[in-house]
């Protein structure tokens, strides 16, 4: 039986962050050409929603399909014009509870956020919107730096074509890299971003004021097989040690040293999924020192050894 995502279409939805779920999960085939997944859409009381765009669209179906779903997900809206206070119905908001995967593409994290879901969780959403986002929802870790976060049972994009990234990583995860591969050359685009992250890939901000840690971020990524210490990482940006430890953090929301752990292990996630390098190679190209230090940190991430998390990704 395919696996069913409900698509949940709120008033001010993203027409992109709608048609994403439907084309990417839809491209997702077996071997043998069997459909992976079915796209089902719904709204409160399979009433029409209109979108940014100046259009309305009917769902199919109303909220309780959500009970019949494997993963809920709600597309990005105009979070000004829809949750002014960071608000949601109380039906809605119970609608969301208890399922046993949700995902939102960009502004959908203010819906998951509003529904309590992501208290004390990771999360992101589009980078122009997280000040708002996280002066309404202070008890979120939000991360506007990141294409993607994967939180286990609930996982938030970024702006508008995050939302690719994150479906193929979610078909990746439930039926491994070729399938998810196959999808995304079926869509035109490639399986991950350029730049060596295929979980999480920094994004530079707007920075009128010059100072921005973002560029030293980009040159970390670029030299991930090589020792970083937070001197040589001032010395890139050309601040004392103090105020790039600052500066990194409010732009972050995490020390130099564990946003550099977090990308190294992303980095071998990638290499584990998608290259036949044997441990030693792969913690070697990540910047681990050795490989008990990749296992401990790969452990630590995601539970499992590097051989055991390869056969899932690959098998």
């Amino acid at each position: 039986m395919a696996h069913r995502v409900a698509v949940l279409v709120l008033n001010h939805f993203a027409p992109l962050d709608l048609g994403v779920p439907g084309q990417v999960f839809w491209s997702a085939e077996s071997p043998s050409g069997e459909k992976l997944y079915e796209v089902v859409t719904c709204s409160p009381g399979r009433e029409p929603v209109r979108c940014s765009a100046g259009y309305s669209v009917l769902p199919d179906h109303d909220l309780d399909v959500l009970d019949t779903a494997d993963t809920v997900l709600v597309p990005g809206i105009h979070a000004g014009r829809a949750m002014k206070d960071g608000t949601i119905p109380p039906h809605l908001r119970e609608a969301l509870q208890g399922h046993e995967r949700i995902m939102s593409i960009c502004t959908g994290a203010f819906v998951l956020a509003a529904a309590g879901l992501l208290d004390g969780r990771p999360a992101t959403t589009h980078w122009r919107e997280a000040p708002r986002f996280a002066e309404l929802f202070p008890r979120v870790e939000l991360d506007p730096s990141v294409l993607f976060i994967d939180d286990g049972d609930i996982l938030t994009s970024a702006g508008v074509a995050a939302g690719l990234d994150l479906c193929l990583h979610v078909i990746r995860r439930d039926f491994g890299t070729e399938v998810a591969n196959r999808a995304a050359r079926r869509c035109v685009m490639p399986p991950w971003r350029e730049g060596g992250q295929a979980q999480y890939i920094d994004r530079p901000f707007p920075d009128p004021t010059g100072t921005s840690t973002a560029p030293t971020r980009t040159w970390m990524l670029a030299h991930l097989d090589q020792p970083l210490d937070l001197d040589a990482l001032a010395e890139h940006a050309r601040m004392s040690v103090r105020t790039f430890t600052r500066r990194f953090r409010e732009e972050t929301g995490m020390s130099p040293s564990r946003w550099l752990t977090k990308q190294r292990v992303d980095h071998a996630r990638h290499l584990l999924e998608t290259t036949d390098a044997g441990v030693e190679e792969v913690a070697r190209r990540a910047g681990f020192s050795t490989t008990v230090s990749l296992r401990q940190h790969l452990h630590a991430a995601v539970g499992v050894a590097p051989l055991t998390y390869r056969h899932t990704f690959r098998r």
